[in-house]
Order: structure tokens, then sequence, then C-alpha cells
């Protein structure tokens, strides 16, 4: 079987980063870059081993040599990248949030499914081996809490892309999907939530926090901030057993499993995998199997959380 190769949109730090877990993974190459400034392009394609740069996405995602699209633009432009690697037949893996807005990530997921096209969202969290294995660990019972929190301090600047409401700015769509979507994967979707939280000088959400309140009075405590410092750890808690993820909790190099049956483990991560490697492989393995959609990050978890996210930004205004 041929490598799967990758044509990257766009040449920022995490193009840059996926771009050389992609060139380091076996059976796999970057085949050619794309941006809306071909000097960019041009200039990571060389740092990435690339044949190809081009001036434009409809130029990269219509290149023949190109299998798969990775898409690593502002969230804005998500769609406009995604619509084009999708009517060229290309296999789609595009960075959290899915898109900028719900109806953009409805609009995608219908595209893919219609044209029977791959789509799967970068969701990293999901796919560290660390946050695999709690998953899977039968230990929890009954998982009652999850707490969470991601933070940090950013000065304002309306032209910075987290602070740019033309670029899907905010704490929430960056930051605030981590510990949402830690939630999400562990307890699934909330009857209700309750969030509090600042709005910045232009309107985009600049801090939350809150309760997501799911049946049997389980709940998952949740913060995100670009106004202040977090621990950015997280816990969850079942009836049999507990897990503390050390800082940063979306991609975890140590956890703890404590529980009053049970020693208390530790387990670190093989710092060769934290969770790009995973999603990578597993559009290879798709492909590979005629899939169109992970198991593991499923299209319908992406807009249930692009909902949640819309319900939490709204609970601010």
């Amino acid at each position: 079987m041929r490598d799967l190769a990758w044509g990257i949109a766009a040449t920022g730090g995490i193009a840059r980063t996926v771009g050389a877990v992609i060139a380091a993974e076996p059976g796999m190459r970057v085949a050619a870059v794309g941006s809306r400034d071909l000097g960019r392009a041009k200039a990571l394609a060389a740092t990435l081993g690339a044949e190809s740069a081009h001036g434009s996405y409809a130029e990269l995602c219509a290149d023949p040599a190109v299998d798969a699209v990775y898409v690593a633009t502002p969230h804005a432009q998500h769609l406009e990248v995604a619509e084009a690697a999708i009517a060229a037949g290309k296999a789609v893996l595009c960075e959290k949030p899915l898109a900028a807005s719900v109806a953009d990530a409805e609009r995608m997921v219908r595209l893919a499914r219609e044209a029977g096209v791959f789509l799967m969202e970068a969701m990293w969290m999901r796919f560290n081996p660390l946050v695999r294995m709690l998953k899977a660990d039968p230990r929890f019972g009954e998982i009652r809490s999850v707490r969470a929190s991601f933070g940090f301090a950013l000065p304002y600047d309306p032209a910075h892309r987290l602070w740019a409401p033309e670029l899907g700015g905010g704490a929430l769509l960056d930051l605030g999907i981590y510990p949402l979507g830690l939630a999400q994967l562990f307890l699934g979707m909330p009857e209700a939530m309750h969030l509090t939280g600042a709005l910045a000088p232009n309107g985009v959400d600049a801090e939350a926090g809150g309760v997501l309140v799911y049946p049997g009075g389980r709940r998952a405590l949740v913060d995100t901030s670009l106004l202040a410092h977090f621990p950015n750890s997280a816990s969850i808690v079942g009836t049999g057993m507990r897990a503390d993820l050390d800082a940063p909790f979306w991609a975890p190099r140590r956890v703890v499993l404590s529980g009053p049956s049970m020693e208390t483990e530790e387990h670190e991560l093989d710092p060769a995998d934290n969770g790009y490697a995973g999603e990578l492989r597993e559009v290879r393995d798709a492909l590979a199997g005629n899939r169109t959609e992970s198991a593991i990050m499923p299209l319908d978890e992406s807009l249930a959380m692009m909902g949640l996210l819309a319900d939490a930004r709204g609970q601010l205004s």
C-alpha cells in the first residue's frame, strides 16, 4: 500500500506541528502545502519535504497528488477548505472545533455524507493513549463527576486570532471545547447547562464557567478563560475509581488512578505518542477500511459539541 499523501491547509503553529508528525509517521508523507501566502506555503513545504506548494486552498484541494487534507486554518475558514476538499473527493481531518458555527458544521457533515467522503474533527484529546485507556477502564463504575479547566491570561488584542470575532475568537471555541469535550466523552450530553462568564470589549467570550447537569445528579464542572491562569488539570470520579489528569489534561502525560479497593496507580505517556499520531492513523485506517466516519470521534458528537458551544456562548450574551 502506498504512503498516504497529505495536503496541509495553512502554515501556522498547529500546521507545522502536525505536519512534522505526518512527515515522521511511517506510511505517510506531506505531499503539498497550501496557503493564501505562497511564500509561506513554499517555506513550510520545504521544511516538511513536500513536493508542492500552492497559493490557495482551492489549488491544494485540487492537487491530484493529495489523498487527504488537514485543515489547520482559523475556525471561520474551516467550511471553505473542507467544502473544496470534499468536492475533490479528498478525506478531511479538520482542526477543532469542526467549524465556527453550528450551520457551518452541519453543512460540512451533510456534504461529506452525501459525497461519501471521510470527515473527522481533529480532537487530539480523544486520541491520547492515556485518555483512551481511561475511557475503556470499567473500574470507574458509574461516573458521577468530571471537573476540568483550561485558562491562561492573554492580553486583549482584537487583532489576535483568539480575540478576533471574524476569526472565531473567544475562550470557548479554542479552550473551552476541551473541558466540555472531556465531559462529553465520559458523561455524554447534559440535560442542562448553567454558565456565567465575561465578554471582551468586542463581544467575544473572554471567560466562562459553570456546571453541566446529567440524569441522577451527575455533573461536570468546567472553566475556561483568556483572562486568568487556571490549573488546567482534570479529574474523573466514579463510584469505583477516581482518575486525576495532570496538566495539560487535554494532552496528559501522567494520570493517577485511586479507589477504595485498589492500590494507587500511576500511568505515564510514551512521549512519542501524544495524540496527533493517533488522529492521523485513524484517517489512514478508515480509508483502508472504506469507512467515511470515525468511531473514536463520530461526526454526530462533533455536531452535538457545536450545539453545546453555541448554547454556552448564548448564555454569556
